[in-house]
């Protein structure tokens, strides 16, 4: 059976490598979403622009939160146990 399931459903491996592919490369798309690493080098840029004049305090904190609730996000998620 393995034979003649392999050779009626031949046509359709294009398919399935597509849809292998595209499933890795949103595998890929989410594994970088959910890294909290560029969120941790983004807060270290954001206070050295703080720190040198080039953003003022109030600009600091929305933009701060904006980034401590990403990182909320990113912990949420990884508490969820998804990939």
């Amino acid at each position: 059976m393995g034979l003649l399931t392999g050779l009626l459903t031949s046509p359709l491996a294009p398919m399935r490598a597509v849809v292998w592919v595209a499933q890795r490369v949103a595998d890929k798309a989410t594994e970088e979403y959910y890294d909290p690493a560029p969120v941790w080098a983004a807060l270290a840029d954001l206070e050295g622009r703080l720190q040198r004049g080039e953003i003022d305090p109030d600009t600091f904190e929305v933009l701060e939160d904006e980034l401590l609730d990403r990182l909320d996000e990113i912990t949420r998620y990884r508490q969820q146990g998804l990939p």
